[in-house]
């Protein structure tokens, strides 16, 4: 799943990916982008004037083939969702999936989420931000490419309104360490449960979870709010 070049140390956590574009993919591209796609732009605006209709909003880092974030909209037409992604394949099969289940509660943004994060979202606009199954990169000397971790996890609280989440899960122990260590010492977060999270019915399972079970990783989870700095 693709992720996002951390800004301030230009690095890409991210390996754009040269998957097959289906006829499919390319028509639901062709078709629906006009739509449902928001272009990037440094404008510091609040996500939900992107929606016919004002709703919570939660942004997706890395949605893949969307099939979690399709499920999630369809299930949760009361609130709105923003998925960030730049693997074209699965902007087309999201695109796909928006169609045949008449979605109005979905933007994508074809971009780094690390300019979207940076430049574009205005403070305290998003109500929730999931991060599914990010690239672990498991050798050390790659660490440093990691999605999760100071100073974007302080950008992502920046964002979220008082009282809005965040929520990662991942397969791979060293990371899930690394995160939770990485979200405590963000100034502005505070953990939801004692360390990792209880596994949150909500959520979709993905390929990746999937892909992970089968190896016999464990699923961690977490879940941090943001403080309401008004108490």
């Amino acid at each position: 799943m693709s992720d996002i070049t951390v800004a301030d140390r230009h690095l890409k956590s991210y390996v754009l990916r040269m998957g097959r574009f289906t006829d499919s993919q390319k028509r639901s591209y062709n078709l629906l982008s006009g739509k449902f796609l928001v272009p990037f732009r440094e404008c510091r605006c609040d996500p939900a004037d992107f929606f016919p209709v004002k709703q919570p909003v939660t942004m997706e880092i890395g949605f893949g083939m969307g099939q979690a974030t399709a499920q999630l909209a369809a299930e949760n037409r009361d609130k709105n969702y923003i998925g960030i992604e730049v693997y074209k394949p699965g902007i087309g099969k999201l695109l796909g999936e928006i169609e045949k289940l008449s979605l109005t509660n979905i933007r994508i943004i074809e971009y780094d989420a690390a300019g979207v994060v940076d430049k574009m979202f205005a403070p305290s606009s998003l109500d929730a931000v999931h991060v599914f199954f990010p690239d672990p990169w498991p050798k050390k000397r790659h660490h440093k490419r990691r999605l999760i971790q100071r100073p974007f996890t302080d950008q992502l609280c920046g964002i979220l309104k008082p009282c809005g989440y965040f929520y990662m899960v991942t397969d791979w122990e060293d990371y899930a360490d690394w995160a939770l260590k990485e979200l405590t010492q963000t100034p502005g977060l505070s953990n939801a449960y004692a360390d990792f999270a209880a596994a949150q019915e909500w959520r979709p399972r993905t390929a990746f979870e999937s892909k992970g079970i089968k190896s016999n990783h464990e699923i961690r989870e977490l879940l941090f709010i943001r403080k309401n700095e008004s108490v």
